[in-house]
């Protein structure tokens, strides 16, 4: 019975092929992802002890960000360490795919 179901849904558990909606919608969202970055950055109140000139000290002094108690610093917090994180998930994620 297990059998039978695995031939009537093939493309379950990510083994399916994505169509070009998916495809389409994946690069849209990861475009509006970056976006999101890119505003929550521009509007930033960054503390005056702190005011970041590269990639590097953004992140050594993001996490005096909240300091100011704004929603887009918090936001931007949280933005810069889901993204390196999101990142490496899907470079696991297809690392696996090629061992399978």
């Amino acid at each position: 019975m297990g059998n039978r179901a695995n031939k009537r849904f093939p493309t379950h558990h990510g083994y399916g092929d994505v169509g070009i909606s998916r495809f389409f919608v994946l690069y849209v969202a990861q475009v509006a992802w970056f976006g999101l970055g890119i505003y929550l950055y521009s509007d930033a109140f960054w503390p005056s002890t702190c005011t970041p000139e590269n990639v590097l000290e953004i992140y050594g002094c993001s996490m005096r960000l909240p300091e100011n108690g704004g929603w887009r610093e918090a936001a931007l917090l949280t933005w810069l360490w889901a993204t390196p994180i999101l990142i490496l998930l899907e470079i696991s994620r297809r690392m696996a795919k090629e061992e399978r």
